[in-house]
């Protein structure tokens, strides 16, 4: 069955993402309300389907006014009594299946920038919330270093061919962090011209791959030499463990 996947544009640098055919949508991380209207009317679209990746006010904020003007929608989320209006909760290895769309995906618990963070993800594509961007990854809100360097890793070992879409345009200045920390990267070099091409000419950046951000983001790379002995640099240490690395990444990034 045919569909296509459109970002949705809201607030400064959110990107709602859609699934939708002749007939039927489905949105993922519906922050606010009136961009998501405004597509579905101009296509003449029904809303079936609403995913949610965490409880941020960002990524559920428009939910209430979509019940309200689509009352049938079905919504999945995770476990958490804060995100009202979900009517299928999820936990890891939950499926979720789209009949309308001929889809499935498989939940994965990916906590971290939030403990109740989940993603979903099939053969072909992952949304992926705030847990990784595109060159980065999503600030440490809820978890800890093990905890969200697990969840990198989960994402990081999916095929290689799975097309990432996050849920923010961060990745012209995700770059710009990553290559302060591995400036010889030249892979990291070659999209960060890329992406500076697309952000210049007002276009989207994403959807990115799990191919391409093992090759780029710092965030999935803290078990390589490269990375490892940027962060050492900064504090004269000589050995550190891969979480250690993230913790140090992390930690920069949020002041850089």
């Amino acid at each position: 069955m045919s569909y296509k996947i459109s970002a949705i544009k809201a607030f400064t640098d959110n990107y709602i993402w859609s699934i939708t055919n002749k007939k039927n949508a489905l949105v993922v991380d519906p922050g606010d309300a009136e961009p998501v209207i405004a597509f579905l009317k101009e296509r003449n679209l029904d809303l079936q389907y609403i995913l949610l990746t965490h409880h941020h006010f960002d990524h559920t904020g428009g939910v209430p006014a979509l019940i309200k003007h689509y009352p049938k929608v079905k919504i999945y989320g995770p476990h958490n009594p804060k995100i009202s209006g979900i009517t299928h909760r999820l936990s890891e290895g939950d499926n979720v299946h789209i009949s309308e769309f001929a889809l499935s995906f498989d939940v994965l618990q990916t906590p971290g920038h939030t403990l109740d963070h989940i993603v979903f993800v099939n053969k072909d594509f992952l949304f992926c919330g705030d847990t990784l961007f595109s060159g980065g990854c999503g600030r440490m809100f809820e978890g800890t270093p093990e905890v969200f360097h697990k969840s990198l890793q989960k994402l990081a070992n999916l095929p290689a061919n799975t097309k990432v879409y996050c849920a923010h345009e961060y990745t012209q200045a995700n770059l710009k962090f990553a290559l302060s920390v591995e400036p010889e990267n030249e892979a990291l070099a070659t999209y960060n011209d890329w992406v500076a091409s697309q952000r210049a000419a007002e276009q989207i950046t994403l959807p990115s791959s799990i191919e391409r951000e093992r090759e780029i983001n710092p965030f999935l790379r803290c078990h390589t030499t490269s990375i490892k002995q940027s962060m050492l640099k900064n504090d004269g240490s000589t050995a550190i463990s891969d979480v250690e690395t993230f913790a140090k990444l992390r930690q920069l990034k949020d002041n850089f």
